[in-house]
């Protein structure tokens, strides 16, 4: 490859809006594959900026042919990485969603929810859990505060269930009662009840907080004042990642 090929090539990036330099030496190729990857990331930050955008927004903010942007999403859709609702509008994808939650878990949401699952854990001496939304439509668990009595929900950290029929389903998918949390005999424990109210930050649900013991144990009045003392949590934390009170409202 000659240094006019390569000369060429920065001009004609450059023509189209590349930010990036381009290294001496780099092939035709190479920087077509970087472009490509340069467009992309530009792409996926636009949809993980906002709650939904759709197809012409993206080419217009990131300067790309619409075609070209469709492209791009239909490859970022196609890993997970990006979804596509029945308007055609774009939003982060399952996989970027668990990625960034697992992230936001082991560096910030996890650590940030501990005080408030010892709260919770104090106060119903019922285990304590947060919850993130993974891949598949499944719910993960990321952090865990035991319970004190003698019978008690075991550790699930770092499972992955279901999240059809289940309490922290409804709550990660946004399905919130005015109540502000949502109770109910788990589906894959019938045994166990669990209660679950969303930790929110300013774009949209980073989590949830949830009680899970033996039904036995949690009547009627108890899971109303368990649902208040979880919901109270999680509102707090919600608070704490920059969630507005108006954000919180159910």
């Amino acid at each position: 490859m000659t240094s006019s090929h390569i000369a060429h090539t920065r001009k004609a990036l450059v023509a189209t809006g590349a930010k990036s330099k381009i290294p001496a030496g780099t092939s035709p190729g190479q920087v077509s594959s970087t472009r490509a990857v340069e467009r992309a990331l530009a792409l996926l930050s636009e949809v993980c900026t906002r709650e939904q955008v759709t197809l012409t927004e993206c080419a217009r903010t990131t300067a790309l042919p619409p075609s070209t942007a469709l492209r791009l999403l239909r490859t970022l859709e196609s890993a997970g990485f990006v979804s596509r609702d029945e308007g055609g509008s774009f939003r982060a994808g399952p996989r970027m969603i668990q990625h960034g939650a697992t992230a936001i878990g082991r560096n910030e949401l996890a650590r940030l929810a501990h005080p408030a699952l010892d709260r919770i854990g104090t106060a119903t001496r019922e285990s304590a859990y947060l919850s993130i939304r993974g891949l598949d439509d499944t719910a993960v668990y990321i952090a865990q505060v035991e319970g004190t009595h003698a019978v008690r929900h075991s550790s699930w950290i770092g499972r992955a269930v279901p999240m059809d029929g289940l309490a922290v389903g409804q709550v990660l998918r946004g399905e919130i009662p005015p109540e502000g949390y949502v109770a109910g005999r788990d589906r894959i424990e019938p045994d166990v009840t669990a209660i679950v109210a969303p930790v929110r930050y300013p774009g949209g649900i980073a989590g949830a907080l949830s009680v899970l013991g033996p039904t036995y144990r949690i009547d009627q009045a108890t899971m109303h004042a368990y649902g208040r003392v979880v919901a109270t949590e999680a509102a707090e934390l919600s608070a704490r990642l920059g969630s507005t009170p108006d954000e919180q409202e159910f």
